[in-house]
């Protein structure tokens, strides 16, 4: 069984950001079941949460950015989440006091060794994964991208440059910690030396230099130290690809094959791959476009549709901040059960409502059955919501639903829904 992991205890780290050139202290802290994984922007007014998801990528020039939006952002995530990946890491949250991960040597070596440093742990649940029923190709300005289905993660890129210290080079290599801490983590970002000065123009690279870049030159490496690999270019292509993909929000089993591959089309390729798959995952932006439910009534971060039409899986973190905890009750704040009920039938909306014949429409309860509340769900839990349609008319059904916290189960109930035209008075 290939359970979740976290790590077992925090992580500090501190360093210059590759293109902003930003001093950032950085603290990687284990995180519950189904949190996946966060940046938390700790130098903003109220701390804005940002999951690491290809719905938040705001910009793909020499790095990916995530951000909620141009004044809510980190730059450059590509290595470290490489690093998680490779790693085999589902849960972490990412406390970062500025804008940009530091880039250390410019690969993902020190994220690593750091990382297992602390020791990962193996959570109580069993991973998620991504998994294709047919091939998804991506062609586009003469990148390919094809990913095929597997059995588990391998990935072929290949890389061609009219250079003659760099050419064609291509790497096959299946995705496990092992391959990935002696084969990918070392590989270092490379640029031309004649980019520099226009990527200084465009305000980029701020923070780099020989020391944590390869700066490749007509005729030589303008380097001292030796090349770790000899087809290191290639290496830290597919080091960047890694940490793309994992933008999906969940561990994909495929075979990939990448020809000329860049952050750019990475980004595009992930975005493909989540609107032709059925088990899509949904954050809150596209939660909103398809349920009428908003703060402080919207009880859903996010929503994985499993089986269309059949069953998903909603997540609520409940973070202690919720004004409901102040009276619910003073100084032993707990979740009230109603609002568990009603996060399972948000998600149930979510999935019904992602038919498109649907959009626009209301969703209402016609019936709640056999509730019962198991344990209580404090302040910090993560809620998983599973919903599973018994059955279902074109605007009707009925839904079996289970809420656990940690493996558990905390709450059950089944219920009937009705979706109508318009909000009925």
């Amino acid at each position: 069984m290939d359970n979740q992991k976290t790590i077992s205890k925090e992580v500090v780290l501190s360093g210059i950001g590759l293109h902003t050139g930003c001093m950032t202290k950085m603290v990687l802290k284990p995180a519950p079941l189904n949190y996946g994984i966060r940046f938390v922007r700790i130098d903003l007014p109220e701390n804005p949460i940002i999951p690491a998801v290809h719905t938040n990528v705001l910009g793909v020039v020499r790095g990916t950015t995530i951000g909620l939006n141009n004044n809510t952002t980190v730059y450059t995530v590509e290595h470290l989440l490489s690093a998680l990946y490779g790693l085999g890491i589902d849960n972490l949250e990412i406390r970062v006091d500025n804008n940009e991960p530091p880039v250390f040597d410019g690969s993902s070596k020190t994220f690593v060794e750091q990382i297992l440093s602390a020791g990962i742990v193996e959570q109580k649940q069993e991973r998620i994964y991504f998994i294709l029923k047919e091939p998804v190709r991506y062609e586009q300005e003469g990148t390919e991208i094809i990913a095929y289905p597997a059995d588990d993660l391998k990935i072929t890129c290949e890389i061609t440059y009219d250079h003659p210290l760099i050419s064609r080079q291509e790497i096959t290599m299946s995705i496990n910690p092992e391959n990935f801490i002696n084969e990918i983590s070392s590989a270092r970002t490379f640029c031309f030396d004649y980019e520099i000065e226009s990527l200084k123009k465009k305000g980029l690279a701020k923070g780099g230099g020989l020391h944590n870049s390869i700066v490749i030159g007509m005729d030589r490496v303008h380097n001292k130290e030796k090349m770790r690999f000899e087809n290191e270019f290639v290496r830290h292509k597919l080091l960047d690809l890694l940490g793309d993909l994992y933008l999906l929000g969940r561990p994909l089993k495929a075979h990939i094959t990448a020809k000329r591959s860049g952050h750019r089309h990475n980004i595009n390729f992930v975005k493909k791959l989540s609107r032709l798959t059925k088990n899509r995952q949904l954050e809150i932006e596209e939660i909103k476009d398809n349920i009428p439910h908003r703060d402080p009534m919207l009880m859903i971060d996010r929503v994985l549709i499993v089986e269309e039409l059949k069953s998903a899986i909603g997540y609520k973190h409940m973070t202690g901040k919720e004004d409901f905890f102040k009276g619910h009750f003073p100084g032993n704040p707990i979740v009230p059960g109603v609002l568990i009920v009603e996060a399972l039938a948000q998600t149930a909306c979510v999935l019904v409502l992602a038919r498109p014949d649907l959009g626009g429409k209301f969703p209402y309860f016609l019936s709640i059955q056999n509730v019962k509340f198991r344990k209580p769900v404090y302040p910090g839990s993560i809620l998983e919501l599973r919903i599973n349609v018994v059955h279902a008319r074109e605007r009707a059904g009925k839904v079996e639903s289970k809420a656990y916290v940690d493996g558990e189960v905390v709450t059950e109930c089944d219920f009937g829904y009705i979706v109508v035209d318009g909000q009925k008075r």
